[in-house]
C-alpha cells in the first residue's frame, strides 16, 4: 500500500511536486530518484489526501524539509527506498513537505522545524518525531511494536 499518489510527491496537502523518476511495475516510484530530482511546486489540492482520507487505512509516515537538496532528506528518502517492500506490507503512506513557505496543512498541524519526520499509526495518533534521518529498519520495528500492527498479524496480546 506504500504509494505515492497518482505520481506525485505529496507535499503539505497543498502542494505537490510532479515526478520524473522511473516507475516500476507495481506502480511505486524510486524514491532515492525523486529525492535527487530538482522540480518546480505545483498546486494540485485535488490529488491530494488528508490524514483523515488515511485513518484506518494506512500508517502515514511524513517527511519534512525545508529544500528537497537537504542531505536529511535525501539520505531519509533513500533508506525508506531500500525497503520499500517491508513498508508496503505496513500499510506505510510516504508523505513528503519541502516547502515550508506554502505553509500547508501537514506543517501547520504538525509543526516541524527543519528537517524532521513524523510516524502516524493508523487511528490518527503520532507515535514518534525523529529529528533526524532513520534507517527503514528502525521504522519497520517500531510498527511492528504498535498494538495494531500487532493485532493485523494476528500476534496481539494487551
Amino acid at each position: 500500500m506504500m504509494r505515492i499518489l497518482g505520481g506525485l510527491i505529496v507535499a503539505a496537502f497543498g502542494v505537490a511536486f510532479p515526478v520524473s523518476a522511473a516507475t516500476d511495475q507495481d506502480g511505486w516510484t524510486e524514491m532515492a530518484q525523486v529525492a535527487a530530482v530538482g522540480v518546480e511546486s505545483v498546486t494540485d489540492a485535488a490529488e491530494q489526501p488528508s490524514l483523515g482520507d488515511l485513518l484506518w487505512i494506512a500508517r502515514p509516515v511524513v517527511v519534512f524539509a525545508d529544500t528537497q537538496n537537504d542531505p536529511r532528506f535525501q539520505q531519509q528518502m533513500e533508506w525508506l527506498s531500500e525497503r520499500r517492500g517491508e513498508l508496503e506490507d505496513r500499510d506505510v503512506e510516504i508523505l513528503v513537505d519541502t516547502d515550508p513557505k506554502a505553509r500547508g496543512a501537514l506543517r501547520q498541524e504538525l509543526r516541524p522545524r527543519g528537517f524532521g519526520m513524523v510516524i502516524i499509526d493508523k487511528d490518527g495518533s503520532v507515535v514518534q518525531r525523529r529529528p533526524a534521518p532513520t534507517t527503514a529498519r528502525e521504522i519497520i520495528n517500531l510498527i511492528d511494536r504498535l498494538p495494531s500492527r500487532r493485532q493485523e498479524a494476528g500476534s496481539f496480546r494487551p
